[in-house]
C-alpha cells in the first residue's frame, strides 16, 4: 500500500513511497497517457482511446491524494481530470529504477539450462492437454521458461501436430505447406530430409519474420540412430559472453545474412545479428544456422577475421556435451522448441529401419496468450484494481 505522495519538479512528476520502504517517481505525461478511466482505455479490450497527441503537452500534477486503501489519486491540469491508480499497480510498473543488467540479461522467469535437464525434461501426455487447465498451463508456462518441452500418447496419425498447436495457437505455414515430413528423400530440397546428422541449428532464419516456434512428432523410429538434441541457445550465449566478451559484442553489434533458394520459385532471405539484443539489452533470440549461412557482407574488413573467430567460439559452445540434451523421440511423441531460443540437431542414422517425423511451425504469441487466458493473466494493465 502507499504511503505518500508528493508532487515534485513543479507539477511534472510525482514521488511515491510505500509502507515497506520502497520509493518510486512517475512523470505527470506518464500517468496521464496511462490512466485506467474509461475514456482513456477501453474497458471491454483495455486498448487505449486516445493517442499522445491528445494529451495536453503542458500537463501537469495539480493535486495528490493517496487513499484510504493505499491507492493514488491524481488530479491533472489544464484538463481538470481525476484519475485513481492502485498502488499495487503502481509499484508493478514502476521505471525509476537503477539498472545493473548486463547485456544478453535475461527475465528472472526464464531458466537457462545444460545437459542437467535431460533427467528433468517437461514433458505432459496429450490426453491431459486436451483436457486443458492446469496441465496445458503448466506445459505451455515450461515452454516459456524452458523454451522447450516434450508431450506424450498422441496419436499416430500424419497431420495429428496440428491437433496439438490447436491447444494453444496458430500453424505458420510456409513454402513447406502447413506441416512437412521429415524422412530420408532420394532428392532433398534440405538436409534435414536426408540421414545425415545435423548441427544444433535454429529452423528458418532465412525468413522475416522467423518462425518463432517448431513442433516435431514422431510416426516412426526404427532406425539406428537419429536421436534427438537440443540445446539451450541462451545458455550457450552467456558463457560465451562471461568466457569472450569480445566475440560476444561483434557477433550482437553486426548482421549476418541468411539465405534459402531450395524450392522451385522459392528465394527467401533475411538480415539480422547471430545475437540479437533489445536496446536495454535483454537476449531477445538467437540465430544459428550454418546451413543458411550467406555471404557475411556487413562487417567491416578490418573486423571480418575477428567475427569469423567470434563465430567460431560460438559453436564451439554449442557443441560442448554438457550443454547438449539428447533423447530418442518414439511414436506418439513430439517435442516443441522456441526456435528464436533453443537449438536442435540430429544424430546420424543408418538405412536400415525407418525414421519418420512431421514438423510444423506456430508461434509464441498465440502460446503466451493461451497461457495468459488459463493463468487468469488477461489484462497487464488491471484498470479498476
Amino acid at each position: 500500500m502507499l504511503a505518500t505522495a508528493d508532487i515534485i519538479e513543479d507539477g511534472h512528476a510525482v514521488n511515491l513511497a510505500w509502507h515497506d520502504g520502497g520509493t518510486a517517481r512517475f512523470h505527470a505525461v506518464w500517468l496521464r497517457d496511462n490512466a485506467p478511466d474509461d475514456h482513456t482505455r477501453s474497458p471491454v479490450n483495455g486498448q487505449k482511446l486516445i493517442t499522445v497527441l491528445d494529451i495536453p503537452a503542458d500537463v501537469r500534477i495539480a493535486a495528490v491524494r493517496v487513499a484510504d486503501a493505499g491507492g493514488l489519486t491524481v488530479h491533472f491540469a489544464p484538463e481538470n481530470k481525476t484519475v485513481e491508480y492502485s498502488g499495487q499497480w503502481l509499484r508493478k510498473n514502476a521505471y525509476d529504477l537503477t539498472r545493473t543488467d548486463p547485456r544478453g540479461w535475461t527475465p528472472p522467469a526464464i531458466i537457462r539450462w545444460g545437459a542437467e535437464l535431460a533427467t528433468a525434461i517437461p514433458s505432459a501426455p496429450y490426453s491431459g492437454l486436451k483436457a486443458g487447465d492446469g496441465v496445458l498451463a503448466d506445459w505451455l508456462a515450461a515452454i516459456d521458461r524452458y523454451g522447450f518441452a516434450t508431450a506424450h500418447g498422441m496419436p499416430v496419425e500424419s497431420g495429428a501436430l496440428l491437433e496439438l498447436v490447436a491447444l494453444f495457437g496458430y500453424v505458420r505455414e510456409t513454402n513447406y505447406g502447413r506441416w512437412f515430413e521429415v524422412r530420408t528423400e532420394a532428392d532433398p530440397v534440405n538436409l534435414a530430409y536426408t540421414g545425415l546428422g545435423l548441427q544444433a541449428h535454429t529452423d528458418n532464419p532465412y525468413r522475416d519474420p522467423v518462425p518463432t516456434l517448431q513442433v516435431l512428432a514422431c510416426l516412426e523410429n526404427t532406425a539406428e540412430g537419429g536421436e534427438s538434441v537440443v540445446v539451450d541457445g541462451f545458455r550457450a550465449v552467456e558463457l560465451l559472453r562471461r568466457e569472450n566478451s569480445g566475440a560476444f559484442d561483434l557477433l550482437s553489434g553486426h548482421p549476418a545474412r541468411f539465405t534459402y533458394a531450395g524450392t522451385a520459385g522459392v528465394r527467401l532471405s533475411a538480415k539480422r545479428p547471430m545475437i540479437e539484443l533489445g536496446p536495454d539489452g535483454e537476449l531477445i533470440a538467437v540465430r544459428f544456422n550454418n546451413r543458411s549461412a550467406a555471404p557475411l557482407v556487413d562487417i567491416p574488413y578490418d573486423h571480418m577475421a575477428d567475427y569469423y573467430a567470434a563465430y567460431r567460439a560460438l559453436a564451439a559452445v554449442i557443441e560442448r556435451p554438457d550443454l547438449a540434451v539428447t533423447f530418442k523421440l518414439q511414436p506418439g511423441q513430439a517435442f516443441i522448441v522456441d526456435n528464436t531460443r533453443v537449438l536442435h540437431a540430429r544424430t546420424a542414422y543408418t538405412g536400415s529401419g525407418r525414421r519418420w517425423l512431421q514438423g510444423c511451425y506456430a508461434d509464441k504469441d498465440g502460446l503466451r496468450s493461451t497461457l495468459a487466458r488459463l493463468t487468469g493473466d488477461t489484462k497487464r494493465m488491471e484498470a479498476a484494481e
